[in-house]
């Protein structure tokens, strides 16, 4: 959410319409905000005709922006390891007169600490591995009081983007 936007931006703001992922359109009205200018709500209405797959018209209609959503009365907290490729070339031993360790890559690796999951997700199996949206495949690592997944393959291959 952004109260002040640019016109590139196609998430939830006051004004503009956005779906809710496999649920509603809904537009942002207004927000409500602490005593430090914090945003503590926003309000929001939604079109009760635009469910995704109803079949209805205005479940067809085109806004510019999806976005993902939890319920927060139905989610699980996990962690996250995000793994990435080592190095940001593709061959960091190509010049023999540079050191490989200046091309390690320091996104190899990002542990999120503070993740959020369908509740479902705590009857995950070691064995299985799941889609996490725009992000890639998981797969459990641990299971105790810390369910962890560690991503195995990104949905995209960001290679040229790196070198």
């Amino acid at each position: 959410f952004k109260e002040e936007f640019n016109r590139k931006y196609f998430r939830l703001s006051i004004g503009k319409e956005v779906r809710l992922k496999n649920a509603y359109i809904i537009k942002g009205e207004r927000v409500e905000k602490d005593d430090n200018g914090e945003i503590i709500k926003i309000y929001c209405t939604y079109d009760p005709k635009s469910k995704s797959e109803s079949g209805t018209e205005e479940s067809m209609r085109k806004v510019k922006g999806t976005i993902h959503w939890i319920d927060k009365n139905n989610y699980e907290k996990i962690s996250v390891n995000n793994y990435d490729r080592l190095f940001i070339v593709e061959t960091p031993d190509g010049n023999k007169d540079d050191d490989f360790k200046t091309y390690l890559n320091k996104n190899s690796f990002v542990h999120v600490k503070n993740a959020y999951a369908e509740s479902n997700i705590k009857y995950s199996k070691k064995e299985n591995y799941y889609q996490f949206q725009r992000n890639g495949y998981y797969k459990l690592e641990q299971k105790n009081n810390n369910l962890t997944f560690n991503r195995t393959v990104t949905l995209r291959d960001t290679w040229k983007s790196k070198s």
